[in-house]
């Protein structure tokens, strides 16, 4: 028997969102099996919700974009958005990795982890967070 993640929150990215919907992507089952044991909060950044919802929709339908809204509804994650000490905290964060290109909304995800001070990222995209140093901690420990 599996054993749940001990760790009280954690935050969603993208990539996750669309693997958990999409039974065919190469993260579908590292994700579901993960989220199955999960028991935690789970942060969903607003600023990840527009993206996911456009891949859902693009990809797999408007009955996947409508699952995560209803996800939503339903409060399974929890919906967080950007304050405007965020908006400055991204900035900078573009601004030191603008080699790597991270992106606004991965930005939005640091920026959100650090001031929650949440390490566990729920991700499937290693190369942009893994090169990131957060202020609150050594480093994010990536998930699943």
């Amino acid at each position: 028997m599996a054993k749940s993640y001990q760790v009280e929150s954690l935050i969603i990215d993208t990539g996750v969102i669309y693997a958990l919907a999409d039974r065919k992507d190469d993260w579908h089952a590292a994700a579901a099996r993960f989220m199955s044991d999960f028991k935690g909060r789970l942060f969903v950044p607003s600023t990840v919700v527009p993206e996911a919802c456009y891949l859902l929709n693009t990809y797999l339908g408007q009955e996947a974009e409508m699952g995560l809204i209803q996800s939503l509804i339903n409060r399974e994650m929890v919906l967080e958005h950007s304050t405007p000490q965020d908006l400055v905290r991204i900035a900078e964060l573009l601004k030191k990795y603008h080699d790597s290109n991270i992106g606004f909304v991965d930005a939005s995800v640091v920026a959100l982890a650090e001031r929650l001070k949440i390490s566990d990222i729920l991700t499937t995209d290693r190369r942009h967070f893994a090169a990131i140093k957060p202020q609150h901690c050594k480093e994010f420990k990536l998930l699943p």
